[in-house]
């Protein structure tokens, strides 16, 4: 058993980041699948790369919650963390693992740069607690546990745990709605609609004998190859209408779309939609939506 404090600059960071890390407390889940699809998207170079072995199994990010329990669980099976690699990456807030990353490994998809993405988490929670085990040979596992004081647990773990990480949030009672399945579910498809990584939230519902049931299907809430990283080519006008119409159901059908590919003097890919305005004045503010 290890205690200690978490490297911070000041006694009172948590106070300041419940409150204003960001205007809105729900980015949290957005931050923790971000960071579990870094881990998975790393494991995928270092496999690629030679530097991990054997098969990649299953790469799904799965998010679970329990509303008696109160808690919200965030999965994955990317790279994991060593002993060492926790006192680092969340013992010294703001030092992230994704930067050191892309220097060492450039070229490589990762979506986090900044190091205060998974304290968001105390945003919501009274307790946060990690489970985790690298995925290099020998590696132990690890439990990490912090009430959102600058004051943490951590251990190595005798027991076998599969590579990768688990966060587990322990809500607060004025957080709870993040344990519910329907809040969670529309959360997910806002934040997390078109990550690089399959995103699994339960299983497919179908209607049996009066009510809704699970299925033995992954309930996958996010799409992996949007329509814009395909070639304009392989896509059909109607493919393109289908796309407008999930990103914006209320309304027509555009009057035209235009696909985008720059390579300089940065690179862009994406689809430009132009809408049909029916009224002379009629504005359509707030309506663009970009993805990374």
């Amino acid at each position: 058993m290890k205690n200690g404090k978490i490297g911070v600059t000041t006694e009172n960071i948590f106070p300041v980041i419940k409150k204003f890390l960001y205007s809105e407390h729900e980015i949290f889940l957005r931050e923790l699948v971000s960071n579990a699809v870094d881990a998975t998207q790393k494991m995928k170079t270092f496999s690629s790369i030679g530097e991990a072995k054997g098969e990649l199994g299953d790469l799904a990010v799965r998010i679970a919650v329990d509303k008696e329990a109160r808690t919200l669980t965030v999965t994955d099976r990317g790279v994991g963390m060593t002993a060492e690699e926790v006192d680092r990456y969340i013992n010294q807030i703001a030092f992230s693992g994704a930067e050191e990353f892309m220097a060492k490994y450039q070229n490589q998809s990762i979506i986090g740069h900044f190091g205060l993405g998974f304290y968001s988490a105390f945003m919501v929670a009274d307790k946060v607690e990690i489970f985790t085990r690298s995925f290099r040979e020998g590696a132990k596992a690890v439990h990490w546990s912090c009430t959102g004081t600058p004051e943490f647990e951590m251990e190595e773990l005798d027991e076998t745990r599969d590579r990768g990480t688990s966060v587990v949030l322990h809500l607060s009672e004025e957080a709870a709605e993040y344990a519910d399945e329907q809040k969670v579910g529309d959360l997910l498809r806002k934040y997390c609609r078109f990550l690089p990584v399959e995103i699994v939230f339960g299983k497919v519902k179908e209607w049996k004998d009066g009510k809704y049931v699970d299925t033995d299907k992954d309930n996958v809430v996010n799409d992996v190859a949007p329509l814009w990283t395909r070639m304009p080519s392989e896509i059909t006008e109607e493919q393109y209408k289908e796309f407008y119409r999930a990103l914006y159901p209320v309304g027509e059908d555009p009057l035209f779309s235009i696909h985008l590919n720059i390579d300089y003097p940065f690179h862009l890919t994406g689809i430009l939609y132009f809408p049909k305005i029916n009224l002379e004045y009629e504005s359509l503010e707030g309506t663009i939506k970009l993805y990374n």
